[in-house]
């Protein structure tokens, strides 16, 4: 009889210590069995390995309404165990899609990949004056520039958005952003 059958054979006798001598001899192979389950789930799982073992070893191990180490469960061998690991781990993980598909979890919302453009960045009362100033200096030599800072800065449009609003490329929008970007840089910073 190997530790694990033996440990498994006194958890289900009863001993309140055979628990916690099973664990540190099962937790790799679990580790492992778990790291398996996760690597079949879609992108974005958010549960980790570890707290995936812990999960199934408690389900495992202890019972509702019962000491730690006091299960009704009944295993026959280390084979038989691990076979319960499985499905415990398959449930927890079934359990926690359930979850998420709720609404309260954003049930039926998709993730949106986020675009750092898009985030305005609170800006004080000077440096919005400075900006003005330069985008006055800019639209003197360059309006279609300036008028793309316009679109981007303060109504919050995208290169894509913005191209098709002053009907030009995607890539001149581009261009151009980068050319307005270096151009309010070097304004900005002044001489020296």
């Amino acid at each position: 009889m190997t530790d694990v059958s033996r440990i498994l054979s006194a958890i289900e006798q009863g001993d309140p210590h055979a628990a916690e001598q099973l664990l540190p001899l099962v937790y790799d192979e679990l580790r492992k069995l778990a790291g398996q389950r996760l690597a079949q789930e879609k992108q974005g799982q958010t549960l980790q390995a570890t707290a995936l073992v812990h999960e199934a070893y408690l389900r495992l191990v202890a019972s509702p309404g019962r000491e730690f180490g006091e299960s009704d469960q009944h295993f026959d061998n280390r084979g038989h165990f691990f076979a319960a690991a499985a499905e415990a781990m398959r449930r927890i993980l079934v359990d926690n899609a359930r979850r998420k598909r709720g609404l309260k979890h954003g049930g039926n919302r998709q993730r949106q990949p986020l675009d750092p453009d898009c985030i305005a960045a609170p800006q004080a009362a000077d440096d919005l004056l400075a900006l003005d100033e330069a985008l006055t200096r800019l639209a003197a030599t360059e309006p279609n520039v300036a008028e793309l800072v316009k679109l981007r800065y303060f109504a919050g449009l995208t290169i894509p958005q913005a191209a098709a609003q002053l009907q030009i490329s995607p890539r001149t929008a581009d261009a151009w952003w980068s050319y307005a970007k270096a151009w309010f840089q070097a304004a900005l910073q002044g001489p020296g």
